[in-house]
């Protein structure tokens, strides 16, 4: 039997790169995924429709992370459709690469609303019907730890607000045997951070490995997480950087 059998997942931002491939990859390993996205709705049903083809079940809700009601309305939907919830995955987020000084307020705003404020009020929305022992998984990233490179310090901050919002949390709800961890990605190549773009360079060279990591190993760290054998682990900050803050 798949270990997230009978299980139900919501992942916030499942459309592509890292978001999609969990999404698919809790899919593959039985749970029914619900997801949501900001815009590209032919993206999303592409996701859906892959794991439909490989006999999981999906749906894809519209849901910008900055409209509070909308992740709450998302967030209803997917209990409504699947009858219950077990995991979420808080994936949305966003970063503005530029030195401070030039970053306008509205650009930290809205790195702010996405990285921070969604991820808390989703959790909040999705915690009355997350089920006893369930998993709440945050996509943080490895400069929320150790800030390797300049042009990142809202982003940064951000995900070290994060990475304290997990610990906080899980002190909060393992009465109920819920579980809460970070994922902290390295450079993962994405549309968003390409392993061909202009930053690719010197973030190949800060890993140990000499490589962007893959959007499937970030998914398969959240899978871990998510499934039985993780019981014991919570509160973590699980960074999978390549080695870049060894």
């Amino acid at each position: 039997m798949s270990k997230l059998a009978q299980k139900v997942a919501l992942v916030t931002g499942g459309s592509r790169g890292i978001g999609a491939a969990i999404a698919k990859r809790l899919a593959a390993d039985g749970a029914s995924v619900a997801f949501t996205y900001a815009k590209d709705a032919s993206a999303a049903s592409a996701v859906v429709k892959e794991i439909e083809l490989k006999g999981g079940k999906a749906i894809a809700i519209q849901a910008d992370a900055t409209d509070v009601e909308a992740v709450e309305a998302a967030v209803e939907k997917a209990f409504a459709t699947f009858g219950r919830l077990d995991v979420l995955v808080n994936n949305a987020g966003t970063a503005i690469p530029k030195p401070f000084e030039d970053t306008t307020l509205e650009e930290m705003d809205r790195v702010i609303d996405i990285n921070v404020r969604g991820v808390f009020a989703t959790t909040k929305a999705a915690l009355k019907h997350l089920s006893d022992g369930g998993r709440i998984i945050m996509i943080g990233s490895a400069v929320g730890e150790r800030a390797i490179a300049p042009g990142l310090v809202p982003y940064a901050a951000t995900k070290a607000a994060v990475r304290m919002f997990t610990q906080a949390l899980s002190r909060e709800v393992g009465g109920r045997g819920i579980t809460v961890n970070n994922v902290q990605p390295g450079p993962i190549d994405t549309d968003l951070n390409p392993a061909s773009g202009d930053w690719a360079v010197p973030q190949k060279a800060a890993t140990a490995l000499g490589r962007y990591g893959r959007a499937e190993e970030i998914a398969a760290m959240v899978a871990f997480v998510a499934g039985p054998e993780a019981s014991y682990i919570t509160g973590a900050n699980l960074t999978v950087d390549g080695g870049m803050n060894a």
